[in-house]
């Protein structure tokens, strides 16, 4: 005889007692994996071509699941750049910091910069800032003073360069670290815009040293 008010537990057809549901959503992903996937797919098509249902099957996340964990598109697409900036800097940071001849570190930022921009599995993916820079940030403010602020570290970065070759003397005293540092990291953009557009990285490696022979003076 059943107690009123007393639920027996459900049992499966085998009898055995069955297991109690779980509340919620399990957290059966990894954030910094699916931002990864997210990365890629924006990096291939851009943020107009790269759809939910594309950001949905790469993550295996549905919609209300990238809703929850990284915003709309747009503030995925945001966190997927400073990802990408993140990546970069981390790739670059030591080259930057060691202390080595001007001309044999410009070798070794380009050599690593075509190693990034000619990556993917789909073919070259270039930079995903140049990209940024000549679509979102067109009409985005915030995204285009991220833009701004990535090509200003750079410039900084390369400044930094110029100024101890010089000190050092490896530079004319007549070198400006400034005007170095632009023509430098325009010579960045230029490879990663031609990379993109499946220029062989033989001619891209062409261009490179062209540009660092001006830029040392040879």
């Amino acid at each position: 005889m059943v107690q009123k008010g007393k639920t027996l537990p459900l049992r499966s057809r085998s009898g055995a007692p069955a297991a109690p549901k779980r509340r919620g959503r399990p957290r059966a992903y990894q954030p910094e994996v699916a931002l990864g996937k997210a990365l890629d797919l924006f990096r291939k098509g851009g943020f107009a071509a790269t759809s939910l249902d594309d950001l949905s099957a790469a993550t295996g996340m549905n919609r209300p699941s990238l809703y929850g964990a990284f915003g709309d598109k747009r503030e995925l697409y945001i966190k997927a750049y400073q990802r990408y900036r993140a990546d970069a800097a981390a790739a670059m940071i030591d080259i930057f910091k060691h202390p080595q001849p001007i001309r044999r570190r410009l070798e070794r930022i380009y050599a690593v910069a075509l190693d990034i921009y000619l990556s993917g599995d789909a073919g070259p993916r270039g930079c995903f800032t140049v990209m940024t820079a000549a679509s979102e940030a067109v009409s985005d403010p915030d995204i285009r003073a991220m833009v701004l602020e990535g090509f200003s570290e750079l410039d900084r970065a390369f400044a930094a360069c110029f100024r101890l070759a010089k000190e050092k003397g490896e530079l004319p005293a007549s070198a400006d670290p400034a005007v170095l540092a632009q023509l430098a990291s325009a010579t960045i953009h230029t490879i990663a815009i031609r990379a993109r557009a499946r220029v062989p990285r033989k001619e891209l490696e062409a261009i490179v040293n062209g540009a660092i022979d001006v830029m040392c003076g040879t």
